[in-house]
């Protein structure tokens, strides 16, 4: 994905700094990956397999050090399986007034019931913190969350897109315009959409979220509450920071998904004119 973007908004070739960042959240997992300086690079640790944190790459002629780190298990949909868990098949205070069902997950089904009371914002909220395991120990000198170096920082990170179930919820509660492929928000806005969404009862949720999805009522408060504590507790990222969140980048007058294959497609031709990259993962332009 951060190939794929600066890609798209021509960035690839120029100095790191000018580079974009990326938070892309999915369903399985969270990956962030922005560049470093060489020296950055160079005195990266390692996980404690072996793997590099960093990865050197040459992309269209450039040489980049690229933090990268794809979190398994801690996308949208295994935090809801996991939130969910925490509640051992009882009611949850981060599902929303007036639902009573289950959700199933990798062939899993979980209770998914309201609390009477409806949800509990500061108990969603420990709940989700504890998932993240930000106590957990860090062997380096800055971790983002369960354990995991944080990149160290930098010029690399001052340009910062959020994207995939950070831009479809955006888009839904009316964060960003749903008619525009991408948008400027902060991470503070997803806290106040939880608010909302938290306070209002099931059967009302189609009068206050117009363009939520059916499937994805019962799991609003949740969601929105997870995506703010994975921005501002687990990433570290300042609640008033203004960060793009994207969907679609416009890519000489033709909108262009921003999606992994491109990125894989510049990595393994970096030489390949543009025309073909593009053809070469089957985005028509």
């Amino acid at each position: 994905m951060q190939v794929a973007l600066n890609y798209l908004y021509g960035n690839l070739g120029k100095n790191y700094p000018d580079t974009i960042a990326t938070i892309d959240l999915g369903g399985g997992s969270v990956q962030i990956a922005y560049a470093v300086s060489k020296e950055s690079a160079l005195n990266a640790p390692k996980l404690p397999n072996g793997d590099p944190y960093v990865q050197q790459k040459s992309l269209l002629g450039t040489n980049y050090y690229l933090y990268v780190h794809s979190f398994l298990n801690y996308g949208l949909l295994a935090a809801r399986a996991d939130i969910l868990k925490a509640s051992k098949n009882y009611t949850s205070p981060c599902i929303v007034e007036g639902h009573n069902g289950y959700y199933t997950y990798n062939g899993v089904a979980y209770k998914a019931a309201s609390q009477k009371q409806g949800p509990n914002i500061r108990r969603c909220k420990a709940i989700i913190r504890k998932l993240l395991q930000l106590d957990a120990p860090c062997q380096h000198k800055n971790c983002s969350f369960a354990g995991i170096w944080n990149g160290g920082g930098g010029a690399g990170t001052k340009n910062l897109h959020i994207s995939s179930f950070f831009y479809d919820y955006a888009s839904t509660v009316g964060i960003v315009d749903p008619k525009e492929p991408s948008g400027i928000t902060q991470p503070i806005q997803y806290y106040k959409a939880a608010t909302l969404a938290c306070k209002t009862k099931k059967q009302n949720m189609k009068l206050v979220f117009p363009n939520i999805g059916d499937k994805d009522i019962p799991f609003i408060c949740m969601d929105l509450l997870y995506e703010y504590t994975l921005l501002v507790h687990g990433f570290g990222i300042d609640p008033i920071r203004k960060i793009t969140v994207v969907h679609q980048v416009n890519y000489k007058n033709h909108l262009v998904e921003a999606a992994w294959p491109l990125g894989s497609a510049i990595d393994a031709v970096s030489s390949t004119t543009s025309e073909k990259l593009i053809s070469y993962v089957g985005i028509s332009y």
